[in-house]
């Protein structure tokens, strides 16, 4: 679908002469464009609040940035999604530089392994994982450690000329 992005959207029920202040409701929606981020927040907000974009409007509607894009943080999820046996419920956590990007990678991972797809997937909460001790699954875990090293088994080496009398060892 695309690269996703935040929106906070601040929407509420027409005011009416029986209520003439109706409640604000706020959401952050992830997705592609502005207007399927304004239509999955009429369609949230018609299944809780009972409340229909013919009947509503929209408040305020902002994008919301990251505010250190270029620091790598760990994001837990906890969504709901329908599947072909019924509906379940899910925690799952990633390592990204933003939120829309963990969003983004988690959609990519249960279309992969659960094939499920955008619509039948509902974001319940997106949290930054401030702690190390935070983090609950193993494959995060294993990036979280001080001592973390990649070994760089291939390392060739410049070439000394067009031709060389010996081979290049790659192994050091």
């Amino acid at each position: 679908m695309g690269h996703f992005k935040e929106y906070q959207i601040i929407g509420r029920k027409l005011p009416s002469e029986a209520d003439p202040a109706p409640k604000l409701y706020k959401m952050r929606i992830f997705a592609p464009n502005t207007v399927v981020a304004k239509s999955r927040f009429w369609y949230f907000l018609g299944r809780l609040k009972k409340v229909k974009k013919s009947a509503g409007e929209l408040v305020s509607f902002n994008e919301v940035s990251e505010k250190k894009p270029t620091k790598i943080k760990n994001f837990g999820m906890w969504i709901r999604y329908d599947s072909r046996s019924g509906t379940h419920n899910m925690y799952r956590e990633y390592r990204e530089l933003s939120r829309a990007d963990a969003v983004e990678a988690m959609y990519n991972d249960m279309a992969a392994r659960h094939r499920a797809r955008f619509g039948s997937i509902h974001i319940l909460k997106v949290v930054e994982l401030e702690k190390t001790s935070d983090v609950k699954r193993q494959n995060i875990k294993q990036l979280v450690s001080k001592d973390l090293k990649f070994p760089l088994p291939h390392r060739v080496p410049p070439s000394r000329g067009l031709y060389s009398v010996t081979r290049p060892s790659t192994f050091y």
